[in-house]
């Protein structure tokens, strides 16, 4: 059985990494797309996982793929469009934070035909993003999974990464970010996106709303002051991991991929007899994955292994 599926978009980040002698801007073109993100975090941490969603025939598919496979990540579900593989101009700040401008090709194209039920509805886990709610077919494809995934009884993880930049209004945002909320048993959002989707910036009644609408487990990044945490009506903060921050990108998917990844070393349903000592230790885990992420640039190529996260403590 398949750990951790994930679905939705995988692109290539075109991250500026300095400048030349003439002051112009440098790029490279690292793998990303925040569900392949998931995958292959979870995965070099020593879960199973596997990929749904769709490339171009061309270079930069040909790579993601390879990365993929190189990263132990099963790409059956990985198929191929008529239009150039997707990319993310990522430009990065004097404090690590990015921007984001998209060129959007392949990942739009996946319809539910696409997808592989038998790999999502059989796995402990199926994640995906809201990147893939921005357009209508690749929307369908992946509301589609997710129902049938919640109605198999497979845990449903979302985290609703908000780029204002790919939805016509923040009221289309906010009307399709949410629409999936009630098949989500866990959810992984920042603070800044958390009054777009509970209507409030207040920790304490944001997560409550979300738990509210089904969802049982709720994370808020808040970058250097850590993760803010519900679970069955408590909550608590777990410290963030001291880092020199080279780089944030990936980071948040570096933290969902191990948290996703220690849920299911758990054994049997993955928050089966959860406990708040036991989830504590979780969070802090994946904090510490996160931070290793930080402090190196790209994506993927940033995410640490088991071995350098438990090295880090």
């Amino acid at each position: 059985m398949t750990d951790i599926t994930s679905i939705g978009e995988i692109l290539i980040d075109l991250t500026q990494t300095g400048k030349n002698d003439a002051d112009v801007p440098l790029f490279a073109a690292n793998p990303g797309g925040a569900p392949a993100n998931v995958a292959v975090a979870a995965a070099r941490l020593g879960s199973r996982t596997a990929f749904i969603g769709k490339i171009g025939n061309d270079g930069f598919g040909g790579y993601l793929r390879q990365v993929l496979e190189e990263n132990g990540v099963d790409h059956s579900g990985l198929q191929m469009a008529d239009s150039p593989t997707t990319m993310a101009i990522v430009s990065v700040d004097g404090t690590g934070e990015r921007s984001f401008r998209f060129i959007r090709g392949a990942d739009c194209e996946m319809v539910p035909e696409d997808v592989d039920e038998a790999l999502a509805q059989s796995s402990k886990i199926l994640h995906f993003g809201s990147v893939s709610l921005t357009q209508g077919v690749a929307r369908s494809a992946t509301i589609f999974t997710a129902r049938a995934a919640h109605k198999a009884g497979v845990l449903v993880s979302y985290d609703p990464n908000y780029r204002p930049a790919l939805w016509r209004t923040k009221r289309d945002a906010l009307e399709w970010m949410t629409l999936p909320l009630p098949l989500v048993d866990v959810i992984k959002l920042s603070d800044e996106e958390l009054p777009l989707l509970t209507e409030t910036g207040d920790l304490e009644e944001g997560s409550r709303r979300l738990e509210k609408q089904g969802v049982a487990l709720v994370m808020i990044t808040l970058g250097e002051r850590g993760t803010f945490c519900r679970w069955r009506g408590e909550t608590f903060t777990v410290p963030a991991f001291p880092t020199r921050v080279a780089d944030t990108n990936g980071a948040g998917d570096t933290f969902m991929g191990a948290v996703l990844h220690r849920l299911c070393r758990r054994g049997g349903k993955p928050l089966e007899g959860l406990e708040l000592a036991e989830l504590r230790e979780i969070v802090a885990f994946a904090n510490r994955a996160a931070s290793l992420t930080c402090s190196r640039s790209g994506a993927i190529p940033a995410m640490p292994t088991l071995a350098e996260v438990e090295g880090a403590l």
